[in-house]
């Protein structure tokens, strides 16, 4: 893959702006992403590094060890949706994927539906990732300037954000050749950050044989479990349930790679090929990480409840005792965070172009408009910029103690944002359920991929599976079960997740029975090639 560096020639563009023209739009945006830099930008959205540094303590604390294994299984039910992405990014490779694959399988109402969900879990993911920063941002800077920073105090995460923010925001206006580069960059990062600390934390030692990777460690039950939750002694029907959703929030972003499908050279070739490809390497990354993190957990009776109290960067510094080697590991964690937040603000972005180019959104025209020297959607980006800057003000916002409002409680000690990262995941997971309904019930209405990857006879297995996959997890990360069980305490809390997913859903339903978006958006071109 990486040998595919082919740079664009003027018949390479002109080829691909014709594609595009036959679904009815003009080539705006700069196309000059090769194979690696598209698989980059998906790469660095999906980020193993970010989501492990993230959510290993909520993996290995509901269902010890054993949690590795529940890796390649969400990894495979992804790979369908990834499959079934390729086909229609092949097809259809236009800005903002989701929405347009909707739009063009089942209609522009279907289409809009599609794009609001996906939207708001973009804008939402942005605002995650880049209020963690400051976790590793803060210490770093303290080892290096000997300040005093603390993470933790809702003022300095905010300080952070907005910076990290602007910064992002600048790269992504001056144009999608930084995108691609800082993404190159990104990926060579998370090859260290995972590979790099797997070797690193091996040579220094291992502390457990390789059967300390099938074990739970009692976390079936309260007495023995590092998180103090109770699966009344079950690990498959009750701590693994909870654990999947440690991996099931890392292995999305691979579709980024369609979202700036506008700006690939080759597209139809080159975007399934990114889309597969940076979900198997995210895949197989992540396991030798989370593996390695596994064996280096301090043997005793306290070392796995020491790992869940200091998460990744104890188990870092408890193995390795240089302290420059462990600014370093900072730094690489501190670079993911940047090239994630900078990837999904440009998937963002380019969802918000392609919305307002179907005059999808208020203000289309402003938000539409890309600029004449950067041949960047600028005022997209402004608003992928400050739309999370403003969701990262509730980090200020944590209740002291629980608030109860009718049969729905707001947990104590969880900030306002926490609660709303919850949303970005079901929406991914609910606006990719949709799109793949929608390329299902199209393939079966007689619709034909005519882009360069497709899946022939096995498209409707394919589609059947991954729409399985999605329901159970969606069903899994919403269904509300009390918020003293494992899944209410540690993420869900009880009706919130899901409370937000319909409050979206409302504010979408009265802004489209008043102004009718989808009326504007033009329907789907007949493009000659089986759409």
């Amino acid at each position: 893959m990486s040998g595919d560096t082919v740079v664009s020639t003027p018949e390479a563009v002109d080829a691909d702006a014709a594609q595009l023209a036959k679904f009815g739009y003009g080539q705006e945006l700069r196309r000059v992403l090769n194979l690696f830099e598209n698989f980059a930008v998906a790469f660095c959205y999906i980020s193993p590094v970010v989501g492990i540094y993230s959510l290993f303590v909520l993996g290995v604390g509901t269902a010890g060890p054993r949690y590795l294994w529940l890796l390649p299984i969400v990894v495979l039910g992804q790979l369908f949706v990834a499959l079934v992405f390729a086909e229609l990014g092949s097809h259809y490779p236009i800005a903002g994927a989701l929405f347009q694959w909707g739009k063009n399988l089942i209609g522009p109402n279907y289409g809009w539906w599609v794009g609001w969900i996906y939207g708001w879990a973009l804008i939402m993911t942005v605002a995650s990732v880049d209020t963690g920063f400051v976790i590793y941002a803060g210490p770093l800077l303290n080892n290096i300037f000997h300040t005093t920073i603390n993470s933790a105090d809702p003022n300095q995460i905010l300080i952070f954000t907005v910076v990290l923010i602007l910064i992002q925001l600048a790269f992504n206006i001056g144009g999608v050749n930084f995108l691609g580069r800082i993404s190159q960059i990104g990926v060579y990062f998370e090859i260290i950050g995972t590979f790099g600390i797997a070797i690193l934390l091996a040579i220094t030692g291992f502390h457990h044989g390789f059967d300390y990777l099938f074990s739970s460690q009692g976390a079936e039950t309260a007495a023995t479990n590092p998180l103090g939750v109770d699966f009344g002694g079950n690990w498959w029907l009750g701590a693994a349930f909870v654990a999947v959703l440690a991996h099931v929030y890392i292995f999305y972003g691979f579709e980024s790679a369609g979202d700036v499908a506008e700006e690939v050279v080759h597209a139809s070739k080159r975007v399934p090929r990114a889309i597969i490809s940076s979900l198997l390497t995210a895949g197989v990354t992540s396991f030798i990480l989370v593996g390695a993190l596994l064996l280096a957990i301090p043997a005793g009776a306290k070392g796995l409840s020491e790992t869940v109290a200091g998460g990744v960067p104890f188990l870092i510094s408890s193995n390795v005792s240089s302290q420059v080697i462990q600014d370093l590991a900072l730094f690489v964690v501190c670079f993911a965070f940047f090239s994630c937040g900078l990837a999904i603000q440009a998937a963002a972005a380019r969802l918000i172009y392609s919305y307002s180019r179907d005059h999808a959104l208020p203000a289309s025209k402003t938000l539409s408009r890309v600029s004449p020297r950067f041949r960047t959607p600028v005022n997209a980006l402004i608003v992928a910029a400050v739309i999370p800057a403003l969701f990262a003000v509730l980090a200020r916002f944590t209740p002291s103690s629980n608030i109860t409002i009718a049969f729905i409680t707001i947990p104590a000690k969880v900030n306002a944002l926490f609660l709303l990262v919850s949303f970005a995941v079901s929406g991914i997971y609910l606006s990719f359920l949709l799109v793949v309904v929608a390329a299902l019930i199209a393939r079966l209405r007689g619709w034909q991929a005519q882009g360069a990857f497709r899946l022939g006879r096995w498209a409707i297995p394919v589609m059947v599976a991954g729409c399985v996959w999605l329901v159970a997890m969606l069903v899994n990360i919403l269904i509300p079960s009390g918020i003293t069980s494992p899944r209410g305490a540690l993420f869900n809390y009880d009706w919130i997740t899901l409370l937000v997913v319909v409050i979206i859903l409302v504010i979408g339903a009265i802004y489209t029975l008043i102004a009718r978006p989808a009326r504007r958006i033009a329907k789907p071109a007949q493009t000659g090639t089986g759409s």
